[in-house]
């Protein structure tokens, strides 16, 4: 396969650029709107108005915590010598573990407006979030940004510009973090599950699938591996969603029992 090289600007109106990572991120929102909604009709809980609060809460969530996480868990060094450079967004730089704490904080703001528990927002929200991830992973693809290792195999992608074929881990990660994780969670959540069940299916699946690409995928040139070589910060930060999962999957199953 031949990467085919895609203008990362979707329409340029002169005034302005419409780029298409911009656009993912517009249509992972949508999704998580619609979704919202949809859900909400099977619940007496939930209203519309608390559903546009919920997106408005998370897309701030994973905005400023996707950008923070980066600069703190990829680029350090850079935010103590600069710490001006954190608003240097131009040159991009998003974390998934970033958002996803920035995410966790939205929705305590979020509870704390509307008397919800934690964990019944949160298993609310957790099957809204996969096809987000998988827009935001096609909008990395379209960039030409975060690819995998240089293989030789035929499930690689020959780079023109670089002159090597490598791993597509943006459609991996695409794949399995954004629709096998919502396929599991959606259908997971159909029915009434015990409370945290469904956050912690969302811990463990990420966590998972996210470790295992990470063998595949290039860590960020100004970490490498941490420790083996092979440990990059992604699996690091992954191991903890895994085990935290299992373990609050395993206490809400046994409190339902």
């Amino acid at each position: 396969m031949i990467y085919p090289t895609i203008n990362p600007v979707a329409l340029d109106l002169g005034f302005v650029q419409v780029y298409w990572y911009g656009l993912m991120y517009l249509l992972a929102f949508l999704a998580a709107y619609f979704l919202a909604n949809y859900r909400a009709k099977q619940l007496t809980d939930w209203n519309s108005q608390q559903i546009e609060d919920l997106i408005f809460y998370g897309a701030i969530g994973v905005i400023v915590g996707g950008r923070l996480g980066y600069m703190l868990f990829y680029n350090l060094p850079n935010v103590l010598s600069d710490p001006l450079s954190i608003f240097a967004i131009q040159g991009g730089g998003m974390s998934f573990h970033g958002g996803f704490l920035g995410v966790l904080f939205a929705m305590a703001l979020f509870n704390r407006k509307y008397h919800k528990s934690f964990f019944a927002t949160m298993d609310f929200v957790a099957p809204l979030v996969p096809l987000g991830l998988g827009f935001g992973r096609m909008g990395n693809f379209i960039n030409g940004e975060l690819w995998g290792k240089v293989t030789t195999s035929p499930f690689g992608m020959f780079i023109q510009e670089q002159g090597v074929a490598r791993y597509p881990s943006q459609l991996y990660e695409a794949f399995l973090e954004g629709l096998v994780l919502f396929i599991i969670l959606w259908v997971y959540s159909q029915k009434l599950r015990p409370l945290m069940s469904v956050s912690a299916l969302f811990l463990i699946f990420y966590g998972l699938f996210r470790f295992i690409i990470e063998f595949v995928r290039v860590p960020d040139a100004q970490l490498g591996y941490l420790a083996f070589n092979w440990l990059t910060m992604g699996q690091l930060l992954s191991l903890p969603m895994i085990i935290f999962g299992v373990y609050l999957f395993y206490k809400a199953n046994r409190k339902h029992t």
